[in-house]
């Protein structure tokens, strides 16, 4: 269970599942991961998706539902960030051993995907891919 008092950059209500369950099962260390990401990049930036339980309808629709995604374990987070910050943030995220990254760069809603799943979670690491 993550101690949201030793994250001064973030609160739990922004890795709650928003699909209305109001769980929020965020694995504490992926938690202080974004925590000394944060720290690193030098700017403050948005989650907009963080753990996602089994029922939301994106984990739902996807092809393999069923199967435990990076969000679904807790171990993965959605931050809205573009341009230079978007560079920032994912060269950060490597440094700091954050291998799954997802890249939405065009028109509205531009974010980046970080997971911290390894290929002994069953995923091939490291990865990107767009959206």
């Amino acid at each position: 269970m993550v101690d949201w008092s030793d994250i001064p950059s973030f609160n739990e209500s922004e890795f709650t599942c928003k699909c209305g369950c109001g769980k929020t099962e965020m694995d504490e260390s992926f938690v202080y991961k974004l925590q000394e990401l944060r720290d690193r990049c030098g700017f403050p930036f948005k989650i907009t998706s963080g753990y996602r339980c089994p029922d939301h309808p994106i984990e739902k629709a996807k092809a393999d539902a069923g199967r435990l995604s990076a969000h679904s374990t807790g171990r993965a987070a959605d931050i809205a960030v573009r341009g230079s910050e978007a560079y920032v943030l994912i060269k950060q995220a490597t440094n700091i051993g954050i291998l799954g990254l997802g890249v939405a760069q065009k028109g509205e809603g531009r974010f980046i995907h970080v997971d911290d799943l390894t290929s002994e979670d069953g995923f091939p690491r490291p990865w990107v891919w767009s959206y």
